[in-house]
């Protein structure tokens, strides 16, 4: 057995719970809404016009964040983040994000032909595996720094909260911007890492026996 603290700290399971809770539930609503479908409507073509296409300096920014959750990017992003947590003694956390990871990235291209929305009348959007990744390892880089610091539920929710919003923000407007995703695909992508996270933490901890 693994003799280390659990991949889900105690003090943040319940706001951990509550964002995958609300997690499914976009991810659900909106792929129930946006299936089959193509084209911008609604809340679509609001936030389009409100976020232009990206250029000069702001483009170079958009390609930046987007190549994080690319497959180069993304590797060194995980190897990163997996370095850190077993520099502070955490495997359990690195377990967390190899597994959270793995499921969000097979579950978002899985959804892409299950959904078939379609962006520029061909490539299949719904949701962001972009904004999935990257939102999934804001959230176990959360989960590291409240463990690491001993933070309590208040600002462990905070921390976590904070992280994946940066995150979701960061890299929903560069798909948006560069036209790589709709505004709703990223908020999906969003719901998919959250959603995931809480029950792969359980596993890798009932599994490594911290929890028993």
């Amino acid at each position: 057995m693994i003799t280390s603290p659990p991949a889900l700290p105690p003090q943040s399971r319940t706001s951990l719970s509550v964002l995958g809770a609300f997690g499914f539930l976009v991810a659900l609503v909106l792929g129930l809404r946006y299936a089959g479908t193509s084209g911008t409507t609604g809340p679509d073509a609001v936030l389009y016009s409100v976020f232009d296409r990206a250029e000069g300096p702001a483009r170079h920014w958009a390609i930046v964040i987007d190549f994080a959750a690319e497959p180069v990017g993304a590797v060194v992003v995980f190897l990163a983040l997996g370095l850190t947590c077993l520099l502070f003694r955490r495997p359990r956390t690195a377990i967390l994000m190899v597994v959270s990871c793995g499921v969000t990235i097979a579950l978002t291209t899985g959804l892409k032909p299950l959904t078939g929305r379609l962006i520029h009348g061909e490539f299949l959007s719904f949701p962001s595996g972009h904004t999935a990744f990257l939102v999934t390892v804001a959230a176990v880089t959360g989960l590291l720094v409240i463990d690491v610091r001993g933070l309590g539920p208040r600002a462990g929710a905070w921390v976590l909260a904070g992280l994946v919003v940066l995150a979701g923000l960061a890299m929903g407007w560069s798909q948006v911007v560069l036209r790589a995703h709709y505004p709703t695909d990223v908020l999906a992508g969003l719901g998919v890492a959250l959603a995931v996270l809480p029950p792969a933490g359980w596993l890798v901890d009932r599994l490594t026996g911290a929890v028993r």
